[in-house]
């Protein structure tokens, strides 16, 4: 992972949250956050939430997960979450 400052290209503000998902797993992995998120193919075949984000180390005192049916539903909880949390997330 490269140290630069000022790399982060311009959000598209009528864009989603999936357009940044990339760019805030990076910001956490920065923040010595261990992230991931990822989709389940079973929960998806048994309609179930298929989608998580989990995150921790780094200045999360605790693990955290969310899940939801949709990608951006799942990273939508997850950032109010960090925030909660203390992390400014950026984006």
């Amino acid at each position: 992972m490269t140290r630069k400052q000022g790399r982060w290209p311009k959000i598209d503000q009528d864009g989603g949250i999936e357009d940044v998902t990339l760019l805030i797993l990076e910001w956490l992995g920065e923040q010595g956050v261990n992230a991931m998120i990822r989709v389940d193919a079973e929960r998806v075949a048994d309609n179930a939430p298929a989608w998580t984000f989990a995150a921790s180390g780094g200045p999360l005192k605790h693990g955290m997960r969310t899940d939801g049916s949709a990608m951006q539903q799942c990273m939508s909880a997850a950032l109010a979450r960090l925030r909660e949390a203390g992390l400014s997330v950026p984006f």
